[in-house]
């Protein structure tokens, strides 16, 4: 038997004894060592689902998930040894859909995506002990990458598609709205791609900090219209990114950023109609994109953490799967944390 951890509904997560699952064809069984605690997995624990993917059944949650192969139940050649430390890629597009064919597989009509309710029966997640995974959505950890920092690679790839939606960023001044795990991430993906310059918004001062580790240049307190962070005329925003998930993260990136510019939206917003400053998209000619999970970043997101060592510093605690509510409540609570993951194998 192994420790997982389930969500039931509404404020019902159970850490419960599962069965040691077994591989099937094609498939690898896998030892998991750590599970990042993602936004998403908060929504489902606060409030039973995600944007529209609702609960319907009980869900092992968890995507962000590293730990070493066990056992095959069919191995390709390429499959990486038994005993390999490997990251897991967390999604299996159909391979078939117009979006698959036109190079989108991130946005795959038919895709499954581990510890997802979107579809039904839901796609079971990674928070278990061991979990059996497609064999090719395994991915070795390049030389000297910990599993500890290999954790972030999921939502890493994440910053990563979302600074590529965005265009080339080189010598550009990048917004980015919210200071979460992901937004600062995003900073990290946009020094990566040779922004010049990173503003980061966001109303806590502890998240900002954690801005700063990533490596923004400008932190402004979201509530404070006084700040002198701000953008102006003279610092102008080339590029903005919002990764809040709340509408006025949305109405700042458009007020802000310069005509003809770029607009991300990563943030998942609340279900329903959004308010938003669309005469701005009109007048100013602006460009509003969104960004939605990712594809073979998940392979450059590996690289750069084995390459930056600083990445460690946004992991804020490491808790034991037993503990996995407090690890929850902890998450949720950006006053007191950047990300969060659960030991397996503590």
């Amino acid at each position: 038997m192994v420790l997982a951890c389930v969500i039931h509904g509404q404020d019902d997560l159970r850490v419960e004894e599962l069965p040691v699952p077994e591989p099937g064809p094609g498939e690898a069984l896998i030892a998991v060592r750590y599970g990042g605690v993602c936004g998403s997995d908060l929504h489902y624990w606060l409030h039973g689902g995600v944007g529209d993917f609702r609960l319907k059944e009980p869900m092992l949650l968890g995507h962000e998930v590293v730990g070493t192969v066990v056992a095959y139940g069919s191995p390709a050649p390429s499959s990486p040894a038994v005993g390999t430390a490997v990251a897991v890629h967390p999604a299996t597009p159909c391979g078939v859909c117009p979006e698959c064919a036109d190079g989108r597989r991130n946005v795959c009509r038919d895709t499954r995506y581990l510890g997802s309710a979107a579809r039904f029966p839901h796609v079971q997640g990674g928070f278990a002990g061991q979990v059996v995974v497609p064999a090719e959505q395994l991915r070795p950890l390049p030389e000297g990458l910990e599993l500890r920092r290999a954790a972030l690679a999921e939502p890493l790839s994440v910053a990563l598609h979302a600074v590529r939606r965005a265009g080339d960023v080189r010598g550009r001044h990048v917004l980015v709205t919210g200071a979460g795990p992901i937004g600062c991430l995003v900073v990290a993906a946009a020094k990566a791609a040779g922004a010049a310059r990173v503003t980061v918004t966001d109303l806590l001062p502890a998240a900002l900090e954690y801005a700063r580790l990533a490596g923004a240049d400008t932190l402004v307190r979201a509530d404070d219209p006084a700040d002198t962070g701000w953008p102006s005329e003279e610092y102008e925003v080339d590029t903005a990114v919002e990764a809040s998930g709340v509408a006025a993260g949305l109405d700042t990136c458009l007020r802000l950023v310069r005509r003809g510019g770029v607009v991300v939206q990563l943030g998942m917003l609340p279900p329903g109609p959004s308010p938003f400053a669309g005469n701005l998209v009109v007048s100013r000619e602006i460009e509003l994109r969104g960004a939605f999970r990712f594809d073979a970043e998940f392979d450059e997101a590996l690289a750069l953490l084995a390459a930056e060592p600083a990445f460690d510093g946004l992991v804020s605690a490491v808790v034991p799967v037993r503990g996995a509510e407090s690890a929850f409540a902890l998450a949720a609570d950006r006053s007191r944390s950047c990300k969060v993951l659960l030991d397996f194998g503590a």
